[in-house]
């Protein structure tokens, strides 16, 4: 069966910590699985998620986490479920640093090579491709992604 050929995600206008949350917990969730799982459950994770509160994910407890653990709207990996409330926390705290402002501390790097490198020590379940794909939907510079995918030695 060919693989199936997306296109360039859509982008989104972040304007709030939840809008962060959401592009980088569907990167987290996406590592390793069908996107197309995942898109189909995603207004599951809307909803199980309170529609990505920044501020109410980091601070489920958990008992939270047990709930989702057995939630069939989401894919059920606690260790992403658990990722997305520390990831949650991160953003908090970062955009808390930057005045208020995630935007800021995203920016504060001076290239996409810092931020990516920063993003994966700081966040959990997001590697290269994944902080390329956060990047890109944010809205924040990123190289062609044919070009990156050559400097990360894939073919294009």
């Amino acid at each position: 069966m060919p693989r199936r050929q997306y296109g360039a995600p859509e982008q989104v206008d972040a304007k709030r910590l939840g809008d962060y949350l959401e592009v980088m917990t569907k990167a987290a969730f996406q590592s390793g699985m069908s996107w197309d799982v995942v898109n189909a459950k995603w207004p599951g994770f809307q909803e199980a998620f309170d529609g990505f509160d920044a501020e109410r994910v980091a601070e489920y407890t958990p008992e939270d986490i047990d709930r989702l653990a057995a939630d069939t709207r989401i894919i059920r990996n606690v260790r992403k479920i658990e990722a997305t409330v520390r990831n949650a926390q991160t953003l908090c705290a970062l955009a808390a640093e930057h005045g208020g402002d995630f935007r800021a501390y995203l920016q504060s790097h001076g290239d996409f090579e810092s931020t990516v490198k920063d993003l994966r020590k700081r966040f959990s379940f997001l590697g290269d491709f994944g902080a390329y794909y956060f990047l890109y939907v944010v809205k924040e510079p990123v190289p062609d992604y044919h070009e990156f995918r050559a400097s990360r030695g894939q073919h294009p």
